[in-house]
């Protein structure tokens, strides 16, 4: 079974364990570098309890000394913060690292409709507060176990972003913590970027590659998304603009 609680047949079997060989491949090639890491993306719902199993036994392989795998978790589903409880024993029994890439999620409306179609609760946070609490509370979970934990927040919310760095502080932690990082996608939030980066934390750009039908409606997802952000995206036009000015004045 992986996931939905239904059996597989044998060439259901034959293509799940391919799937956990090229990963392996990648992994065990990612591990043998002084400090690359991966970052295995989350999925819905349904899917992802086999997503989690995967990046678990490919933890128990190559996290031993330093968090070279990382799961990726949506905090706008509601139970993920018992997952982090969860994984967070796993490695301390296990004497392993766990990389945790901590971001709100992409699939809600889906999420929502499957649930709403076959009739179970839909396992989304009921409204963007309570997406957020969970989200915060999650960053916050991290950072108190840094002896397991190793943390990738991607986020574009400046809240989230400024709570976070101050908990650093306020916990003593060095900026440049190699623990600890912040991302956001490649032209979005730059703003957040520049400034994180530029007072010394920790900071990525990631950039989606692949074919063109697999990484628009990525990136439709991630505009989606950021429409909730309001005034903060009329902001990052404001500072672009800014920007644009100071080039062109500059030449």
């Amino acid at each position: 079974m992986v996931s939905n609680q239904t059996y597989l047949d044998s060439s259901e079997i034959l293509e799940w364990e391919r799937i956990k060989k090229r990963f392996d491949v990648i992994c065990n090639a990612v591990s043998k570098t002084n400090s690359l890491k991966i970052m295995i993306d989350a999925e819905e719902s349904w899917i992802q309890g086999a997503v989690d199993e995967l990046v678990e036994e490919m933890m128990l392989k190559y996290n031993a000394k330093r968090a070279v795998v990382f799961n990726t978790v949506q905090m706008y589903i509601s139970n993920r913060l018992s997952y982090l409880q969860d994984i967070y024993f796993f490695g301390k029994k296990n004497n392993i690292k766990i990389g945790i890439k901590l971001v709100r999620g992409a699939y809600m409306e889906k999420e929502r409709e499957r649930a709403f179609i076959k009739g179970y609760n839909s396992p989304i946070c009921i409204d963007k507060y309570s997406t957020d609490v969970n989200f915060n509370n999650g960053l916050i979970y991290c950072l108190t176990y840094l002896n397991v934990f190793d943390v990738f927040t991607g986020s574009h919310n400046e809240e989230s972003c400024e709570m976070f760095s101050k908990k650093l502080e306020e916990k003593k932690l060095e900026k440049n913590d190699d623990r600890v990082w912040f991302g956001q996608l490649y032209g979005m939030s730059d703003h957040i970027s520049f400034n994180l980066s530029k007072n010394g934390y920790n900071t990525a750009k990631y950039l989606p590659f692949g074919p063109i039908k697999e990484v628009i409606p990525y990136l439709f997802r991630r505009a989606e998304e950021n429409t909730s952000l309001g005034t903060q995206t009329s902001r990052e036009l404001l500072y672009i603009n800014k920007e644009l000015l100071r080039r062109k004045n500059n030449f």
